[in-house]
């Protein structure tokens, strides 16, 4: 295996009593698009801030090619970020900006013109290079911002909430930018984000941090369909998740008994064990599936051509199911109204609880 371009080695960060960022163990490959996630205040974006060099680790190491970084200042590292912000030099034209890294850099009037040139060209905004930056629209500014970071070249691209300014239109339309980007150059590419849909649309890997500490790390897939807590399982997607204790276990199946019934799902547990049972919304099915049980239509969420239905079962479980808006009126999920429910046993998921 070879050496990965990033690593984290239980690395602390503090500020005075408050410990920002807890023991984070965590390698990124060269040409990895890895997204970091987790609810305000988890320590994503002081994870970020540390491996550019702005904030210095309290404890750990972290190693950029195999270099130990901890000291090194920002300016010495090659570690551009593109910030939520942006943090445009509003003095300055779309190429100005784009030309300022390298001119920090000694690069000559006429290299660096041609770089600058190229880039804008490359975000297809070469037009606007004169205009100045506060007469852009926000995507064009977006793509400004990413011009500067990459026109150095660099191995490694931080990125800061950089869409979360962008109107959901150009949020899309940025995506499918960066994904491209990442792709064609091979950089490898750090994107902190409050996002789900971001960072599961664009990126290989999800770091999922909650208070400091990292609670999970996979593909997307890994992390939506088999979260390994139940803090992972309620931030990442539209989960039921069914509490109860495993009350018999067989050849990779157990029993889960809950309040609302006793569900089937693979797994291992002894008997005994407290465990869940987590269902992702869209693997509810209406009137189908092997485990089964009823509850009553309370709302409707619509988001495009999908709907996600809310019920609440005898017991005041909330529960979720999301299907296709046009099958909405076929299934019977009308509000007011009860249905029964199910899923598959392989469509289960079973969460061990933590130990304390």
């Amino acid at each position: 295996m070879t050496e990965p371009l990033v690593t984290f080695e239980r690395v602390e960060k503090r500020f005075d009593d408050f410990v920002a960022v807890k023991g984070a163990t965590l390698d990124i490959g060269a040409g990895e698009f890895v997204a970091i996630m987790g609810p305000s205040g988890c320590g994503k974006t002081t994870t970020l801030r540390m491996l550019a060099g702005l904030d210095a680790p309290t404890s750990g190491t972290i190693r950029i090619a195999g270099q130990v970084m901890n000291d090194v200042p920002a300016h010495e590292r090659d570690t551009p970020m593109v910030w939520q912000s942006l943090a445009l030099f509003p003095f300055l034209n779309a190429r100005e900006n784009v030309e300022f890294g390298l001119k920090m850099r000694g690069v000559g009037v006429s290299e660096r013109r041609q770089r600058a040139m190229t880039w804008l060209d490359r975000m297809e905004i070469a037009e606007f290079a004169e205009r100045n930056v506060e007469t852009l629209s926000g995507g064009q500014r977006q793509r400004v911002a990413l011009a500067r970071a990459l026109v150095t070249e660099p191995k490694l691209l931080l990125l800061d909430e950089p869409l979360s300014a962008l109107d959901a239109h150009l949020v899309i339309r940025m995506q499918s930018v960066l994904s491209r980007l990442q792709r064609e150059l091979g950089i490898t590419f750090v994107y902190v984000t409050h996002s789900q849909s971001e960072a599961f649309a664009m990126a290989d890997r999800v770091v999922i941090m909650s208070q400091g500490e990292i609670a999970q790390v996979g593909t997307p897939r890994e992390v939506y369909r088999a979260p390994r807590s139940r803090f992972v399982a309620e931030f990442v997607g539209r989960n039921n998740i069914l509490p109860g204790e495993v009350v018999a276990s067989h050849q990779g199946m157990v029993s889960v008994q809950t309040p609302l019934g006793t569900f089937n799902v693979q797994g291992d547990a002894a008997p005994g064990t407290s465990a869940s049972i987590v269902v992702a919304a869209d693997m509810m099915q209406v009137g189908g599936g092997e485990n089964r049980l009823t509850a009553t239509v309370i709302s409707e969420e619509f988001v495009g051509s999908m709907v996600t239905a809310f019920l609440e079962a005898s017991d005041g479980t909330e529960l979720k199911v999301q299907v296709q808006e046009r099958a909405l009126a076929d299934l019977g999920l009308e509000t007011g109204r009860e249905v029964s429910l199910g899923w598959n046993t392989a469509d289960g998921h079973l969460l061990v609880d933590e130990t304390p």
